[in-house]
């Protein structure tokens, strides 16, 4: 399944996350999970309708077991929201890109 989205590995996650000048939404995912796919497609137009003001990557757990684990992601697919280099909280995993929208615009401004 090719994303629009970056993928990130857990080498690069620190180096992701921290360097970004802007709140990172990672979602985890692993191939076969459907609500994953269509997740990701709503996460495809948040980003396009978003632009710059946030960076959304995807995180393949089949693939990635550290950051994953780190952050004791149990279901999926899961969205984990990153301030200043730092781990915000998790965000509801399912929904529509406007809910996702309004979840982000709401931790961001706590």
């Amino acid at each position: 399944m090719s994303s629009k989205l970056p993928s990130v590995t857990d080498r690069a996650f620190d180096r992701v996350v921290e360097a970004s000048s802007v709140p990172v939404l990672v979602e985890f995912w692993k191939p076969g999970c459907g609500h994953c796919r269509a997740l990701m497609k709503e996460l495809e137009q948040l980003q396009r309708d978003l632009g710059e003001q946030i960076l959304i990557c995807t995180m393949n757990v089949d693939e990635q077991f550290q950051i994953p684990a780190e952050l004791e992601v149990s279901s999926l697919p899961a969205l984990a929201l990153y301030r200043n280099g730092e781990f915000a909280g998790f965000i509801g995993g399912l929904g529509k890109k406007e809910a996702i929208r309004t979840e982000i615009e709401s931790a961001l401004s706590g």
